[in-house]
């Protein structure tokens, strides 16, 4: 009897310590927040095993790759999200980041194109296309993007244009 209920014990915890999709993203967003990249990383990566479908986990191990400069690997998750979801202007908006890293401007514009076609109130893509405008010597179009993006609240893009719109 006594090993009986031991082994019913010994299920129990088993059982009950076992976890599911969620709590393993929701440990990720946690360790992100710490700054603890790879360990975020590799929760995502868990909760993905058990949910091959969890699209915000791709989308996020993805940004999460971008922080240590794993450009080609993020540009993998990133491509699984829009995969997935075709519709998700923060996934085009962070596979312009990706493509404006690696220096492909034209892909990057692409993408924030379509970004901004499926949210328009995003200063941060409108900051980026404004970037990646300045680098296809657009000052035009970069300027505009950026009085754009300052209009929406950017303090990031205020700066640029300062630097690029004189």
């Amino acid at each position: 009897m006594k090993k009986l209920i031991l082994l019913a014990f010994l299920f129990l915890s088993a059982f009950g310590w076992s976890q599911n999709a969620e709590n393993y993203f929701d440990q990720a967003m946690k360790k992100s927040s710490a700054g603890n990249t790879k360990g975020a990383i590799a929760d995502y990566t868990k909760a993905i095993k058990l949910k091959p479908d969890f699209v915000v986990a791709y989308l996020n191990r993805g940004m999460e790759k971008i922080k240590i400069d794993d450009l080609q690997g993020a540009l993998v998750d990133v491509n699984k999200t829009l995969e997935m979801h075709d519709d998700n202007p923060y996934a085009y908006t962070t596979r312009a980041n990706i493509h404006y890293k690696l220096k492909d401007y034209e892909a990057a514009l692409k993408d924030c194109n379509v970004a901004i076609k499926f949210n328009s109130g995003d200063y941060i893509t409108y900051n980026l296309r404004g970037l990646t405008y300045n680098h296809l010597n657009d000052k035009k179009n970069a300027c505009a993007d950026f009085s754009k993006a300052v209009q929406l609240g950017s303090q990031s893009a205020v700066k640029n244009q300062k630097m690029f719109c004189k």
